[in-house]
């Protein structure tokens, strides 16, 4: 498995997959042909259909202005949903043809080249092998991920979790409509400010996790930075978790910082065994590993167990199972926006239950990870980050 710093970037919304992606691969073309004279980009598969929702076209031409970018809605034979083809020439003569494959999370793979973005550090192919490792050694999840990775780890979960903070805040200041045309309202502020009459401890719980998930996940849709957790279109679920942790329930930075660690142990393990790409398994790769993620950091920052831990990430992924992709309008914000808010609350409940049955489990994670895979290949394409099918098709079809 590779760094742990590959699960999270920082980069504009408002989709990893269609907006961070596709601008390093532009990126990477540009530094190796700086002096061409004409870039065509052909985007095929989710891109081609939700790309211009995605804001797609707009990530590619701020690394290369003049590309020249085209739709192919019609071509199925691609090594990945989210493919991308460069045709560079230089003085009439073309010098690249080549595919980069957007794989989710803001990550690439350049076809007939080594992975992109790091070597493996983790000799570790599950969770149940770390677990082991872990318990054999006496470790913790984030002292498992330090050892491997060192102190530079923890540097660079820090700047994540300043980046995923002021996000929030920055979310939680503002007001007004969503670009895109849907007319959609930012609520982030309004849930955060506003009381219910009868507001328990339980209840101000759900509407402040709620008001942070929103206010990331506004920001998000409005093409502003965001941190992808694992994506930008899950924003909003793992810094909604920790950012009430830290602010309602006092914990210090840096056992927020270790609980990030914990949480991208799963995040990791989930893009190597199976898929954090809405296009390429549904939404229950996006949100899903969010919730899942989630409820492994609250876990590690409860201090439980490893075994809880893995109940609470399992239970979280496990009632994602089968969540189709189908954004209204190939815009990230119906269903993507309510669904970050109802998946932190969601990992929080997994952790309570984890606490008390773990023992009682018979599901592994590990498990639960390679169905959701399995399931996600047997989605229909039309509920795989097209807008095909589902809310996107009904919504559509009632305009009509």
């Amino acid at each position: 498995m590779k760094s742990l710093k590959t699960v999270y970037k920082i980069g504009n919304g408002p989709s990893s997959s269609h907006t961070v992606g596709p601008y390093r691969a532009a990126q990477i073309i540009k530094s190796r042909y700086p002096d061409a004279d004409e870039f065509n980009v052909t985007l095929y598969g989710s891109l081609a259909f939700t790309g211009a929702g995605h804001g797609t076209e707009v990530a590619i031409k701020t690394a290369i202005p003049d590309a020249k970018i085209f739709s192919d809605i019609k071509e199925t034979n691609l090594p990945h949903p989210n493919t991308m083809r460069f045709v560079v020439k230089q003085n009439g003569k073309e010098v690249c043809d080549t595919r980069i494959m957007s794989i989710g999370g803001g990550s690439i793979q350049i076809e007939n080249e080594e992975d992109f973005e790091s070597i493996d550090i983790y000799k570790q192919k599950n969770f149940t092998e770390i677990m082991d490792y872990c318990e054999s050694n006496g470790l913790s999840l984030s002292e498992f991920a330090y050892k491997l990775e060192g102190e530079d780890l923890k540097k660079y979960l820090a700047e994540i979790w300043n980046e995923m903070q002021a996000c929030v805040e920055r979310g939680l200041s503002v007001s007004g409509i969503l670009p895109g045309g849907l007319d959609i309202t930012r609520k982030a502020k309004k849930l955060y400010e506003l009381r219910c009459y009868n507001e328990n401890s339980d209840i101000r719980m759900d509407r402040l996790v709620a008001a942070y998930a929103y206010a990331v996940t506004e920001e998000n849709a409005d093409g502003h930075i965001v941190v992808t957790a694992p994506t930008c279109g899950s924003c909003g679920v793992i810094p909604a978790v920790m950012y009430y942790m830290s602010r309602s329930c006092g914990y210090p930075d840096d056992e927020i910082i270790d609980a990030l660690a914990a949480a991208a142990i799963v995040g990791n393990v989930i893009r190597t065994n199976a898929s954090i790409s809405g296009a390429e398994c549904g939404c229950q790769a996006e949100i899903g590993s969010a919730c899942s993620m989630a409820a492994a950091g609250l876990g590690s920052l409860y201090k439980l167990n490893l075994k809880q831990i893995e109940y609470a990430a399992e239970v979280a992924m496990e009632h994602h199972l089968g969540l189709t992709c189908d954004p209204v309008n190939g815009l990230v914000q119906i269903p993507c926006i309510e669904r970050n808010a109802v998946a932190a609350m969601r990992a929080m409940n997994a952790v309570n239950l984890a606490r008390f049955l773990y023992e009682t489990r018979r599901i592994s994670l590990d498990d639960v990870i390679a169905t959701m895979y399995q399931t996600g290949l047997d989605l229909s394409e039309k509920y795989r980050e097209t807008s095909h099918g589902g809310l996107a098709a009904l919504y559509n079809a009632q305009r009509d």
